[in-house]
């Protein structure tokens, strides 16, 4: 009535044969033995020539050094963010950071104060954020707070208020002009 099954009962010994017959494994390669050093003088051997890419990458888009992934459901809650050169924001921060690039993602949220070279908002950012080079924010960004940039980019929809500044125009507040000199004779 009932037929054996191949696979052994639970109290006969297993065979290599019927582990790779269950697993489904190929049957192992004979083994060949390791080739023998070649018998040659010296070997003049030379990097291979660069080839260019074929996709063309700015250096924002070129993840440098360090990296820090704060991952969807993620909350990252009073740190001081160092020595980190891309920080990527799929969850909630609250923090502050001086870096390089700082990415938000649709989902994301950054609160605190950050300088950075280059800042692209996908996400929301609210606090104090300096970008030194360059602020992008997507269509679904929205950046608020104390807000200072090199050169801004703004999609449609994308949302900006608060206290924004360019750095030159800053730089240019802060720099009172000199009354000259008067020579004493």
């Amino acid at each position: 009535m009932f037929m054996k099954s191949s696979a052994p009962t639970r109290n006969e010994p297993i065979t290599r044969k019927e582990v790779r017959s269950v697993l489904g494994s190929p049957a192992p390669a004979p083994a060949t033995p390791p080739p023998e050093p070649a018998k040659t003088g010296p070997v003049n051997v030379q990097p291979a020539p660069e080839t260019p890419s074929k996709t063309t990458e700015t250096t924002a888009d070129k993840p440098m050094g360090a990296r820090l992934i704060v991952g969807p459901d993620v909350k990252l809650k009073g740190a001081e963010i160092l020595d980190c050169d891309t920080l990527v924001v799929e969850g909630r921060v609250e923090a502050t950071m001086d870096s390089r690039i700082i990415r938000i993602a649709d989902q994301g949220t950054f609160s605190g104060k950050v300088s950075i070279d280059v800042a692209e908002i996908h996400g929301s950012f609210d606090g104090e954020l300096t970008a030194r080079s360059q602020l992008i924010i997507h269509s679904t960004g929205k950046v608020s707070g104390k807000i200072r940039y090199g050169k801004l980019v703004i999609d449609e929809g994308g949302e900006l208020c608060g206290d924004i500044n360019a750095l030159s125009a800053e730089r240019g507040f802060a720099e009172p002009a000199l009354p000259p000199r008067v020579a004493n004779g």
